[in-house]
């Protein structure tokens, strides 16, 4: 057995059952959000959802965007694109707190 299990995706909506309310709010919302065309397309709209769903590391995101991605019209290279340019973003949000390090750095004296 694993921690996460594919068949569990579909069982999302049992999130809600003892707070409706809030779940139907947020379902609302995330329909608007990820599954109406707006200024971004459908598909685009999915790219972004797998490279966050990578860079946040949720299984269940990365089955369901994956195949919504595929339903959409985009393919493997551009889902694939997509999940780079997610790595980059997090290895330049990772370096650029070096900053921080070197600001500490100098107020310690140590350059």
């Amino acid at each position: 057995m694993n921690y996460y299990e594919s068949k569990d995706l579909s069982r999302f909506a049992e999130v809600g059952k003892f707070a409706s309310k809030l779940m139907e709010k947020f379902f609302a919302y995330y329909t608007e959000a990820t599954g109406t065309e707006g200024a971004l397309t459908k598909r685009e709209k999915a790219l972004i959802a797998l490279a966050v769903a990578h860079a946040k590391q949720c299984p269940y995101c990365i089955d369901a965007y994956t195949t919504q991605c595929l339903e959409t019209g985009a393919n493997p290279e551009q889902m694939t694109e997509a999940v780079h340019v997610a790595a980059a973003m997090e290895a330049g949000m990772t370096l650029v707190h070096c900053v921080q390090m070197h600001n500490a750095l100098k107020q310690k004296g140590a350059v």
